[in-house]
């Protein structure tokens, strides 16, 4: 009965929205189901970024005090990448790079899986059950910290805490797909660009503070519970922050008909996405827009490190200034499409986005050393990406069957993530053999190829 209520009064609030044509943040936050969604978002994504804080807390608290004498195999390792590993920061970089790939390798294989059980298996249990299980994953951080076995000459926590990483990573991808696909049963159609608008903007919202504020939050919650005579505070923040993202997803109310057909051929399962992505253009074309977006902004992120090379009292090290700002320009791209990105094509909004991406690398090539004007063009990026992102991915929610929306945004995720890894390969070796100014412009070229294939100038 208490769904039923629910229900009820979301499709009211439907009617009287459409009556009266409100959009924007505010009238898509009425939706019950969807206001609980965003809030176990905000949750579950701050719990993703303090993870990567903390290991990398970790790391430095316990397992700097090798040295290239101590441990030949790690030095050599550091050498095959073309890594110092002489700083106490080198050797953090260089451990922490470990547990990098061991949360992006489930994000490039798992993704399309994950979108299957999405179909398969109600939603909210998927979301539920995956932020309760990295709650209690997460739970046993501190036994890491206990003496034992030696390999390579790190301990045996350091190993573990990869293993946990990898399985971190594989629960995210189940939630991922599964939450993507809850949005359109719980918004209507017209609210779905301001939805999408909203969850980029908290999403980058979070990227932002829990990497600014993650490692004070730790130290905070470790004297906190020092001065009370209690060892490890600094390990209650992420089971916190999933369990309440679990406890007030499991509050969401969907109604959804889920294929419990688990013998299919998984094979066949995956054959069936790709076969909408052939049928169907514009969902085609959506994916097409966030692969090359991301690929974009994976190639900005070892370029910043050059840009803030180059900026006197900046330095190589700031360079995730540059990065931040990129951020808020995202996030205020993602608001300005709430609010009154309706009115427009979405073609048109995406033609804007790659355009303003291409205009701003450019500009960053000319204005290079300019801390000012490099900040601001990496704003104008960031606004850029939204206009491209949250119109594909409304379009991919509109356009996908619903019951293929899990197969497919697995499918996207997986493609995303390899977007995300090889420019960060590729740049790096541009850069080292051309300079930093052929490669912006490299990239804006891209950019401005793909803002052409748009055709703008075209009435949809």
């Amino acid at each position: 009965m208490k769904d039923q209520n629910i229900h009820s009064s979301d499709l009211q609030l439907s009617v009287k929205s459409n009556t009266t044509d409100s959009r924007g943040i505010q009238a898509v936050l009425k939706y019950t189901g969807f206001r609980k969604l965003w809030i176990g978002q905000i949750f579950s994504q701050l719990a993703d970024k303090f993870y990567i804080i903390l290991m990398v807390y970790m790391i430095a608290q316990y397992w700097v005090s090798i040295t290239p004498e101590s441990n030949e195999t790690l030095a050599g390792v550091a050498a095959a990448i073309r890594m110092n590993f002489e700083t106490r920061a080198q050797r953090i970089t260089l451990l922490a790079t470990g547990i990098y790939i061991a949360n992006t390798v489930p994000a490039m294989f798992l993704g399309t899986i994950a979108g299957i059980g999405a179909d398969i298996w109600p939603k909210r249990r998927i979301m539920v059950t995956s932020n309760g299980l990295r709650a209690l994953l997460v739970l046993l951080t501190p036994l890491c910290l206990l003496p034992g076995p030696t390999w390579l000459s790190l301990s045996w926590g350091y190993w573990a805490l990869l293993i946990m990483t990898f399985l971190e990573s594989s629960l995210t991808q189940f939630f991922a797909p599964a939450e993507q696909a809850a949005i359109p049963l719980l918004v209507p159609n017209d609210h779905l660009l301001a939805a999408n608008s909203l969850y980029q903007a908290t999403s980058m919202g979070a990227t932002i503070v829990g990497f600014a504020l993650g490692d004070p939050i730790l130290r905070l919650l470790k004297n906190t519970f020092l001065l009370l005579g209690i060892e490890g505070g600094e390990f209650l923040l992420l089971p916190l922050c999933y369990g309440i993202a679990a406890i007030v997803l499991s509050t969401v109310s969907l109604q959804e008909h889920t294929n419990h057909l688990i013998h299919k051929n998984v094979f066949k399962e995956i054959g069936e996405g790709l076969n909408v992505l052939k049928e169907k253009p514009s969902v085609r074309g959506a994916i097409v827009h966030l692969v090359v977006l991301y690929s974009l902004l994976a190639a900005l992120y070892v370029l910043a490190i050059s840009l803030a090379s180059s900026i006197k009292g900046l330095g190589p090290t700031n360079f995730g200034l540059l990065l931040a700002m990129c951020g808020l320009g995202i996030s205020l791209g993602a608001i300005f499409l709430a609010q009154i990105g309706h009115l427009f094509t979405r073609r048109k909004l995406t033609s804007a986005g790659l355009g303003s991406i291409a205009f701003s690398l450019i500009l960053l090539g000319q204005f290079k050393g300019s801390l000012l004007m490099t900040l601001l063009l990496c704003g104008g990026l960031g606004i850029g990406a939204a206009l491209v992102a949250i119109p594909a991915q409304t379009t991919l929610q509109q356009d996908t069957p619903l019951n293929q929306r899990g197969k497919v945004f697995g499918l996207q995720n997986n493609l995303i993530n390899i977007a995300l890894s090889l420019p960060l390969v590729l740049a790096g070796a541009l850069v080292g053999s051309f300079g930093v100014v052929p490669v912006l412009w490299l990239l804006a070229s891209f950019a401005l190829v793909a803002t052409l294939l748009e055709r703008p100038w075209k009435r949809c």
